[in-house]
This record gives C-alpha cells, structure tokens and sequence, in this order.
C-alpha cells in the first residue's frame, strides 16, 4: 500500500471517523493502458456509496480539464463514483476542480465529495444550503449553460464572466452558481435512490434532473387594453407563443411577456388602462421574474422559459403541445 493511500485512509479516520476498508480494483486492467499507467485504484465504501479512488502516480500536478476527463472515462467503466486522489493540488486547480465538479481528496487538506454533499477543508466541514426553487439568477444562469451549450464543457464561466452576460451583479451570479451545485448534489443524491444516476449528463439530462428546481418565470399577469397598448417592447408569451411553436389554436387574446423593470417604466404612463378580466379587446401582460429578452427570440419568448410558464396547465391540448414544444430545442 502506498504511502499516499495510507495518508488518505488516516485523514477519512480523523476527520470522518470513518474506516475505508481499501481494496484493489482488479477490473482496472479494462481501462486503456494510459489510464493503467497514470494511476492506482482502489475500491472502498463511502458511507453507503460504492467508490472507486483514483490515485495520481504522478507527482507532478495535472490540469483540472484533464483530470475530469480521465475521471469520467473511469466512471463510464466501473459504473460508480471515482474519487480522484493526490498528494497536492494548487488552490487555483482545487477551484477549478470543484466549479467542475469532480470529486477529489488531498490528505491532511481537503475532501470534496459533491455526491455526498460533503467540502471539508484544513478540517472544516462545509454543509451546501439546501434549494427547493431556483431564484431568478439561478434560473437564467442555468437556461444559458442549456442554450449556448456550455454547460458540458471544462469552463462554464465563472460568476464574474456570466454577471456580464447577463446583467446581474458578481454577488448574485456567485450565489447562483452554489445554487446551481447544491441543486445538483441534491439531484444525484435522489437518483441514486431511485437507480435513475447518469454521469456527466447532457443539455437535456441537465434539464430533466433539475425539473423539481425550475419555477415558472411568471410572477403576476395583467389584462391591459389592447387599444391603448403598446407592444413593440414585449415578446409573445403563453398560449401566444406557444400557437406559434406548434400546432395549438391562438387563444381568445394576445399574451406578452415584459420584465419587472419594463413594467415599472410602463406604469408610470397615464394612457395604460388595467380590465378585471379578459376579454376582445384585451391583450395580457405577464411580468416575469428575469427579462424575457435574455433568450427570446423573433419576438417569441424561448421554449424552455415558456414550457415552465405553462407546464401547470392541465389542457390536454396544451400539455401535447408542450411535449411538441420541447422537441424542438436543439439540445
């Protein structure tokens, strides 16, 4: 047994009070010969959870792009959790490792098991808060990895890069992003349960492992006259937008989506006239939680944001037109 090896089971024994009973994993000679020589594994239970450790026979230091990659082409062998293993890791790396997601231990400093929901560093355990909703942020921060395809990739962003994109504070996008990975811990940690796990998921994994998360973008509608009203700022939304993606019938009135901001400004004019219900010559205005303009298209709000705004409906055409809907998105 290596020292290394000896150090990890010490440290999971300090801080853990745990004894990883450490074997080897035999069906490593399965994995491509690089992989063989690159590192050592070994098989063990982590409270409950089947793990394979992979331990760096290198000394020197690996990017984090390419560690995560040698680490899910293990996983796609063994079909459980692989735990990379080495005796340092610079800070920088440590970050960039964790933002991906990969679970790492570096003896005597830090554990990172996301799956687990564990970050212990210099012995301090760290709990992720727990999301029932996706905050505003969270949601279009989410919807623009899904979007631009950027979500799979070694480099997501980070919360500085997307607050410029989309129009949030550093603050807010960095509370996103540890939303977005305590949403995902939770997520695996209820497939697991339920033998429904998949590794390293695509746009639309992603999409479907987050749906307890997702919100409706909609926080208030209002029925306006359509005389008085003035569409060319909005983006058609609802039953609208979604006769225009499939084949739905148009609803009896027009629906527009318009930002919080947008209908402030809106409300200040004296020529906007507010009904009690809808009617012929009513249009409806919904207000959103996160400007519409972010992914809409054409004038027509995205299929992702307009799905969830509607996927309480009970219509029977509606929720056949919502399945059409998704099949559309290029994921």
């Amino acid at each position: 047994m290596s020292i290394l090896l000896e150090q990890l089971i010490q440290y999971f024994q300090d801080i853990l009070n745990v004894t990883l009973d450490v074997r080897s994993w035999d069906e490593s000679r399965r994995l491509p010969f690089f992989l063989q020589d690159s590192y050592s594994y070994y098989r063990t239970d982590l409270h409950g959870l089947d793990v394979v450790l992979m331990v760096d026979n290198d000394a020197a230091e690996h990017s984090p792009a390419m560690i995560r990659k040698h680490v899910y082409q293990v996983r796609e062998k063994c079909g459980c959790e692989v735990v990379y293993v080495h005796h340092r890791v610079s800070a920088y790396n440590r970050k960039r490792l964790i933002e991906q997601g990969v679970p790492f231990v570096i003896p005597a400093n830090q554990l990172y098991c996301p799956m687990l929901a564990i970050d212990l560093r210099e012995h301090f355990r760290q709990k992720q808060k727990s999301v029932q909703k996706f905050s505003p942020a969270t949601q279009a921060l989410v919807l623009h990895w899904l979007y631009t395809h950027h979500y799979s990739d070694a480099d997501r962003g980070t919360p500085t890069e997307m607050a410029k994109v989309l129009g949030y504070s550093k603050m807010t996008m960095s509370r996103a992003f540890k939303e977005v990975d305590a949403a995902l811990v939770t997520a695996l940690i209820n497939e697991r349960h339920t033998n429904d796990f998949k590794y390293d998921p695509r746009e639309r994994e992603l999409w479907q492992r987050l749906q307890p998360f997702w919100r409706s973008p909609v926080n208030q509608r209002h029925y306006l006259l359509k005389g008085e009203f003035d569409r060319r700022p909005f983006w058609r939304a609802g039953l609208s937008a979604l006769a225009n993606y499939t084949m739905l019938a148009e609803p009896g009135h027009e629906i527009y989506a318009i930002s919080q901001n947008e209908w402030k400004i809106m409300g200040q004019r004296e020529d906007v006239v507010m009904l009690d219900r809808p009617d012929s010559q009513a249009v409806e205005v919904e207000i959103w939680a996160y400007a519409p303009s972010l992914f809409g298209r054409d004038h027509m709000v995205d299929p992702l944001s307009l799905y969830l705004s509607l996927r309480d409906n009970r219509d029977e055409r509606v929720e056949s037109a919502l399945e059409q809907l998704l099949e559309q998105v290029s994921w």
